[in-house]
């Protein structure tokens, strides 16, 4: 029988050859994709987001168990575009406009990713007229940041557009950066409001349980 375990281990520790070897051992004895996704990466990923939210490991730790868990990611993704696996739920996220921060964007891409979501990555300094387009084309989460407190303002310019091209209520809106708060995202009219990487999962799977 497939070691979920196995798998879930050696990505909190950042293998990624040992991730790649054991995902593809666990497809040639026909374990489900679906299974290997939920019960080994996501599983593993989910520790690291707990670890990490607890300040028991940093960013460069989280990073290398994003490197193994892409390992076992991309072993997985032409069986499960075969097998008709639907994503948890589609995320466009970018960093505001006037902001050329790709950090904690590329983290909170990192733990939605290993957390189920599909990810469609903006970048950085993205115009309102591109989140719109991205919520037109499908998108169900809008995931903003802003590192700068000049930014912030082009969150609520952003949720202004979406309101005004008649999208604000297909999608969801999470924010987070340094320089935000709770307060802030409740003032703009945001959904919600994610601290770090880890809680924005929280946040999202909440969200989109509703």
């Amino acid at each position: 029988m497939a070691d979920f375990q196995a798998i879930a281990d050696a990505l909190i520790k950042g293998q990624a050859p040992v991730v790649k070897e054991k995902v593809q051992a666990a497809i040639k004895e026909g374990v489900q994709a679906a299974d290997i996704l939920e019960r080994g990466l996501i599983a593993g990923m989910s520790v690291v987001g707990e670890r990490f939210k607890k300040n028991e490991i940093y960013v460069p730790e989280v990073l290398i168990a994003a490197r193994a868990m892409h390992a076992g990611m991309d072993e997985l993704k032409p069986l499960l575009a075969d097998s008709g696996v639907k994503p948890k739920g589609v995320l466009a996220i970018g960093t505001v406009k006037g902001d050329l921060h790709d950090i904690g964007k590329n983290l909170v891409m990192m733990m939605m990713e290993g957390a189920g979501y599909k990810i469609i990555d903006l970048g950085v300094d993205v115009t309102p007229e591109k989140f719109v387009q991205a919520a037109k084309s499908g998108a169900e989460i809008i995931g903003m940041s802003a590192l700068l407190t000049t930014t912030m303002p082009s969150m609520k310019t952003t949720i202004d557009a979406l309101k005004a091209a008649g999208v604000r209520d297909t999608v969801k809106i999470i924010v987070g950066g340094a320089p935000l708060t709770q307060n802030y995202a409740d003032q703009i009219g945001a959904d919600g409001y994610a601290q770090d990487a880890a809680t924005a999962v929280d946040v999202a799977n909440e969200l989109i349980s509703k």
